[in-house]
């Protein structure tokens, strides 16, 4: 299974750095932007377990860049957890909250907290990851059984069964990783 990535957006390379030194250690790889463009940019392409969005940048802020990843099908599922040095404003927050994020936590706060819910939503991605490889291995199971039944099947019909051939496309799958 791939590591988790994270991607962290914010304007100030500071605030990304003290973002790496909180998130150090967590099986996780950061990903840092200073914009949200940027940051749109790399959801072309990239898959992340979460993003960690500065709600207050130049240009595209974090409530506006919410807003578009929400509204991409690929992105919409990725949590957002929107940090802000601005005092906490009710506000603020239900926009936050508008626009699609998980959490509105404002600076300064406790890193242990921020890293337990990272932690939290990279277990949920890698579960979900997980999930869907084990989905994928019972569709292509349950591909090869109907491919064997039918071979099996087809024998009714002016045909005798070929048990050896529905055998080898059964371990055919088997076999294959």
């Amino acid at each position: 299974m791939s590591i988790a990535r994270v991607l962290a957006v914010d304007d100030r390379r500071e605030n990304l750095l003290a973002l790496q030194a909180i998130l150090e250690g967590l099986p996780i790889e950061i990903e840092s932007v200073t914009s949200g463009e940027d940051a749109l940019k790399r959801l072309l392409t990239g898959d992340y377990a979460v993003i960690l969005l500065d709600a207050h940048m130049p240009g595209m802020d974090g409530f506006e860049t919410a807003g578009h990843v929400k509204q991409r099908e690929r992105t919409r599922h990725i949590p957002i957890l929107f940090l802000t040095a601005v005092d906490y404003d009710p506000h603020l927050a239900f926009r936050g909250y508008q626009a699609g994020a998980v959490d509105y936590i404002t600076k300064p706060f406790d890193p242990w907290v921020l890293r337990s819910k990272v932690a939290v939503f990279v277990d949920l991605w890698s579960m979900h990851t997980e999930l869907a490889l084990r989905a994928a291995e019972v569709g292509r199971l349950r591909r090869a059984v109907d491919d064997a039944v039918a071979l099996l099947d087809g024998a009714g019909r002016d045909r005798t069964p070929d048990p050896a051939a529905a055998r080898a496309r059964l371990d055919a799958v088997r076999d294959a990783p």
